[in-house]
């Protein structure tokens, strides 16, 4: 499969662009992961456009001005060890592994972990991991994490999340009680406590706990 022409590539960023995308690191990383290898069957021609598309186990790959701007929320350093909460499609992951040293993902979904550890392989991500976990209690195990960037909306920022970000750490997802309004937020850990920022208006599928049925 070929990736998309420069023309392409060059609407892609531009739109990135014109909805706030600026950091140039960034939009350096998006620019090195074709979309498209995330992206399957009908939808596969629409991967470049700036919307949310459909993918298996009933969940979405990400609009991508708003995983860019997860990311430039996020301002990963490049020897920071990184947690994600939702691999989905793994598109998320792909970019952060550019620009972290370490990329921990977890996923409830075991064909989406499957699917996902496969890509990353086929596409040399050697510092991203895919593991089938519930998410809303984070990776102990590999605690603490420089930055923690969740995908699934939850009325409140989990607990174990919160307790598993290094002082000096950032977090970014979305929360909301229901699926039409959520914010979008980060919150950094101070010496003190907890800071938060509101940054935008999303709508993302909610933070479930479990794993997916059926072993999907």
């Amino acid at each position: 499969m070929t990736g998309p022409s420069a023309e392409t590539k060059m609407q892609f960023l531009f739109a990135l662009r014109s909805r706030g995308v600026t950091d140039a690191r960034v939009l350096a990383a998006m620019e090195q992961v074709d979309r498209g290898k995330f992206v399957k069957g009908l939808f596969a021609e629409r991967a470049y456009e700036d919307t949310p598309l459909p993918i298996a186990c009933g969940q979405t790959i990400s609009q991508p001005s708003v995983v860019g701007l997860m990311t430039q929320a996020l301002n990963v350093r490049p020897r920071d060890t990184v947690l994600e909460v939702g691999t989905g499609s793994g598109y998320q992951a792909a970019i952060l592994s550019k620009l972290a040293r370490r990329v921990y993902t977890v996923e409830r979904h075991k064909r989406l972990v499957r699917e996902t550890g496969q890509l990353f392989r086929e596409m040399g991500l050697t510092n991203v991991t895919a593991m089938l976990s519930d998410g809303s209690f984070g990776l102990p195990e590999q605690a603490p994490f420089d930055r923690i960037i969740v995908t699934a909306a939850a009325e409140d920022p989990p607990g174990p999340l919160l307790a598993q970000l290094k002082i000096g750490g950032i977090m970014v997802l979305p929360v909301g009680q229901s699926d039409a309004v959520q914010t979008l937020i980060r919150v950094t850990r101070t010496e003190t406590g907890l800071d938060y920022d509101e940054l935008l208006p999303v709508r993302f599928v909610p933070l479930l706990e479990g794993l997916g049925k059926d072993g999907t």
